[in-house]
């Protein structure tokens, strides 16, 4: 979504990006910024309530910045973050979730201002959100009944900064040293760490939730923070990609990822030969279809049989509506872009990306790819809008520089190297599934949910699942795994509906994961 925008993750191309929607201050006036002096914490705190599930809470909003420091005790960053504290009516303490989006190189408004907080933005569902004036109003799905919640900015966005130190290159921006797999997830723990001690959290149960490229620090990040002695109950993944290896060049895994979410897609449009009355029973069949009869035809490669070919073809064409020439013409391999013109060509209609709900218009009808991503644009003025306004509006925080929604430069200089645990070199594309596994193996109670939006191309649901799949968990693990899906896109929160049902899941999720 956004004004020119990558909204959040290319994880189906051979780019590596996983973004949110930009806008906001340049590169140049952050980076000039951040040459300055050691910046003091300061923070701002209002006092609100909000209702949820009938129930009045009254809750603390702090905005502010923690300063972390690198290893010699070396101020490195001061990092924007928004609070929202529940006070406790009993002995017990209550939960903390640190929240964030991904990009890599985007600001958390995306959540904050649509997902769990105590206020959201209004936007129209599957449809473009009209122009200003915007509606922000309590939201009865925050989470703030079950946890305290703590959204933070990566560095290089929003208000986070690195900090110029002795011996950096001074042509570069002081935030260039986070921005990469691994750096980033070192400093994210400085923050947490640093968050947890100053306002006395360590015994409160813990929960990470990250969005699309957030979805690659959750795992690491949690691994990395029990490494160094703090527990975690759970850990939320919301539209996730867990690894950038699978679209390599001469592989096939991307193309079984996303059959069944083309045909989810095709359902929803009523674009079948055949509809079928429900969608999930549907599916069934498509993921055994590609796991099976698909995989094993793409593995021939240019072996395959032409007849055959054309019989895996049909199939497809069953399941997606795409023709049979057009497949087989594509030797059986349609990328996200090449489904989101085809599938609806004959009545001049794109699909989104992010959301295939959505539907636009090219200036013509003849290109192999969209012009736009209608998913991309339809709400980020929303949200962008009532961000701004409401941070100084109601959280009384007034900055002297313009928030940051995304950086350019993080993303087009970003090291996507990962120290896999148990290697003894880094990967060159993080695969954070082991991670993951790792972080189970060595905390038998930790928790994972896995939310997924069935009209979602950058992330799809069955990569989530073969991902998930290949932690090598024992049978007793496995069932600290929940996997959940909804009628909605990347952003499952855009669909009303899907967010009252996830908000019912968390609840559980919370309950299950939280023992006194």
């Amino acid at each position: 979504m956004t004004a020119s925008a990558i909204f959040c993750a290319c994880a189906l191309t051979m780019t590596p990006v996983l973004s949110q929607p930009v806008f906001a201050a340049s590169e140049a006036t952050e980076a000039a910024t951040s040459q300055s002096a050691v910046p003091a914490e300061e923070a701002s705190t209002t006092e609100h309530s909000v209702r949820i599930n009938g129930d009045s809470f009254d809750y603390k909003a702090t905005a502010g910045n923690l300063v972390i420091k690198d290893d010699k005790g070396d101020p490195s960053a001061s990092v924007f973050y928004v609070a929202y504290t529940v006070p406790s009516d009993d002995d017990e303490p209550r939960p903390v979730t640190f929240l964030f989006n991904g990009g890599p190189g985007s600001a958390s408004l995306w959540l904050h201002m649509g997902s769990f907080g105590p206020v959201r933005v209004a936007t129209e569902n599957a449809a473009p959100t009209p122009p200003p004036p915007y509606e922000l109003k309590q939201n009865p799905y925050s989470l703030l009944n079950k946890t305290d919640l703590v959204f933070i900015d990566a560095f290089g966005t929003g208000f986070s900064r690195g900090l110029a130190q002795e011996g950096d290159d001074k042509g570069k921006n002081p935030s260039s040293k986070f921005w990469g797999v691994d750096q980033d997830v070192d400093g994210f723990a400085r923050f947490i760490t640093r968050y947890v001690t100053v306002n006395q959290r360590w015994n409160s149960p813990k929960f990470l939730l990250g969005e699309s490229y957030g979805t690659v620090r959750a795992p690491a990040l949690v691994n990395h923070l029990q490494d160094q002695g703090m527990g975690f109950n759970g850990v939320i993944l919301v539209s996730s990609i867990l690894n950038y290896g699978a679209d390599a060049p001469g592989l096939d895994r991307e193309y079984v990822g996303l059959l069944p979410t083309f045909a989810a897609t095709a359902w929803y449009h009523n674009q079948l030969p055949q509809k079928p009355e429900q969608l999930a029973g549907f599916l069934d069949e498509v993921r055994q279809f590609a796991e099976g009869d698909y995989a094993q035809a793409l593995a021939q490669g240019h072996n395959l049989p032409a007849e055959q070919q054309r019989q895996i073809a049909e199939r497809v064409h069953q399941y997606t509506g795409l023709s049979v020439d057009y497949l087989v013409n594509a030797n059986l391999r349609v990328d996200q872009s090449h489904f989101r013109k085809e599938l609806m060509r004959d009545s001049d209609t794109t699909l989104g990306r992010f959301d295939t709900r959505y539907m636009g218009l090219d200036k013509d009808a003849i290109g192999a790819r969209p012009d736009s991503d209608p998913s991309d644009t339809a709400a980020s003025s929303a949200f962008i809008s009532t961000f701004n306004n409401y941070l100084t509006g109601q959280l009384d925080y007034h900055a002297d520089r313009p928030y940051q929604v995304f950086s350019r430069d993080a993303i087009m200089t970003w090291d996507w190297s990962h120290q896999v645990p148990g290697s003894g070199w880094p990967v060159q594309m993080p695969y954070v599934v082991d991670d993951l596994g790792n972080a189970m193996r060595t905390n038998p109670g930790l928790k994972v949910f896995s939310a997924n939006g069935y009209y979602d191309l950058a992330t799809p649901f069955h990569a989530t699942e073969y991902d998930l799949a290949h932690m090598q968990l024992q049978p007793q693990l496995q069932k600290n795994v929940q996997i959940e899906y909804y009628p909605s896109g990347h952003m499952i929160y855009l669909n009303e509906k899907a967010l009252v049902d996830l908000h019912k899941d968390l609840e559980q999720f919370y309950d299950n994961a939280v023992s006194y």
